[in-house]
């Protein structure tokens, strides 16, 4: 009997998916099917796109709205009265000229004195509706040049002027706000108003300032009929200069107003030089950004949501695919990292197409209002990473349903 070899089988040898190959198997995947990639990646996309579009927007009206109040901080310049009261309680350390004076400083555009007139705010009526009870509104008297440094601005009639100074003549001007109250539309038909049983005739509604909203409630009367109708300016309603100055001459302007106004006694005044707080703009954006961001992380969300649907959607339609890959050798492993890759390669792709499109919005709008585009490059570098981290979160529960599909189960199907 002749001796035969036993037959020795060969080693078996696992497969695995190898990372070379596992990006174009899954660009395969998902050129197969391109409508439903594209449809899958759009969720990403919108999310993404956004973020960067809403954080971009915020920094672009950030810095307009900056850049305004820094302009705005940087040209104004008040001056308060600070003098002793005379025996009568009046305060008045202001020259009668102190509008020219100041005017002629190098750097001012324009500058007027103001102050409230006393008892605070006084009962208004007008004479064009009996049916509109008095209102309690602020009363000021002003000098043309204190209109002037608000940057006020008219939608009807104009603003008293240095002629009104000088004749005492009783004209008003009313905010737009004040006028609302008053039901006072129009300075066409110069209206009336009585201001302590005075009569004024309207000759500008005010809509619009620069400086000092509060000024679009008040009541403006010339500063000479104010003297001569209610005396001087109180200790109780000190009068105050506002000066609107060109860029960059706000400074120089502080140091030579008191000298230039009262130069035998300039610490009867004292200068307010432009503010330098930030207050008001960090106010607004704490109060948008939380706004903004949550509304970017919703539409994230919704982006997560449909790549998680329509991938599990992918597994069911994949069942067999899934069965003649466990057949041939592949493990649930490799499975696994199939799906979850495809996942984040259009989590990815969504990102970074949404990025794009969300740039070129913004450099849109920035061209259409005249902005100055700003993008954050710790925003648009990250951006499509956050694509990604969105892809992998949305594929992981699909990827372990598809590994966990049993073999023969998917063949039979």
């Amino acid at each position: 009997m002749r001796w035969k070899k036993p037959l020795v089988r060969p080693p078996v040898v696992r497969t695995r998916l190898a990372w070379r190959d596992l990006l174009p198997e899954s660009l395969n995947s998902l050129t197969v099917r391109p409508g439903r990639t594209v449809m899958t990646m759009l969720g990403t996309l919108l999310g993404v796109g956004a973020f960067v579009v809403v954080l971009g927007l915020t920094g672009m009206a950030a810095a307009q709205i900056t850049g305004t109040f820094s302009v705005l901080r940087a040209t104004e310049v008040t001056v308060d009265d600070v003098g002793p009261a005379s025996l009568d309680g009046t305060l008045a350390s202001f020259p009668a000229d102190a509008d020219q004076v100041v005017g002629s400083l190098r750097g001012v555009t324009a500058a007027g004195v103001s102050w409230p007139l006393p008892g605070g705010p006084a009962d208004v009526t007008t004479t064009l509706d009996p049916r509109v009870m008095p209102r309690q509104l602020g009363v000021y008297a002003a000098s043309p040049g204190y209109l002037e440094a608000l940057g006020a601005h008219t939608s009807s009639g104009t603003l008293f002027n240095r002629f009104d100074q000088a004749r005492e003549t009783r004209v008003a001007v009313l905010g737009k706000d004040a006028a609302a109250q008053l039901g006072v539309t129009s300075a066409a038909l110069r209206p009336t108003v009585f201001l302590h049983g005075a009569s004024y005739t309207v000759v500008g509604i005010i809509d619009d300032v620069k400086r000092q909203a509060g000024a679009l409630s008040a009541v403006f009367i010339p500063d000479t009929t104010a003297r001569a109708a209610h005396g001087q300016p109180s200790s109780t309603g000190a009068a105050a200069m506002l000066v609107a100055t060109e860029l960059g001459a706000a400074d120089q302007v502080a140091r030579q107003l008191p000298v230039a106004l009262r130069p035998d006694r300039p610490e009867l005044l004292r200068v307010n030089p432009p503010r330098t707080d930030r207050a008001v703009e960090e106010s607004v954006f704490a109060a948008l950004n939380p706004v903004f961001f949550s509304l970017s992380a919703l539409t994230l969300l919704i982006g997560g949501v449909g790549i998680a649907n329509t991938t599990l959607v992918a597994v069911v339609e994949r069942t067999g695919e899934i069965g003649l890959r466990r057949a041939l050798g592949a493990r649930p492993r490799d499975v696994y990292v199939q799906f979850l890759a495809e996942a984040i390669l259009v989590g990815t792709l969504g990102g970074l197409v949404g990025t794009a499109l969300a740039v070129a919005a913004i450099l849109c709008v920035a061209l259409l209002l005249q902005w100055t585009a700003i993008l954050d490059p710790a925003v648009t570098l990250t951006a499509p990473l956050i694509g990604t981290v969105t892809g992998a979160l949305a594929g992981l529960y699909p990827a372990i349903r598809a590994a966990r599909v049993p073999p023969l189960e998917a063949l039979h199907r």
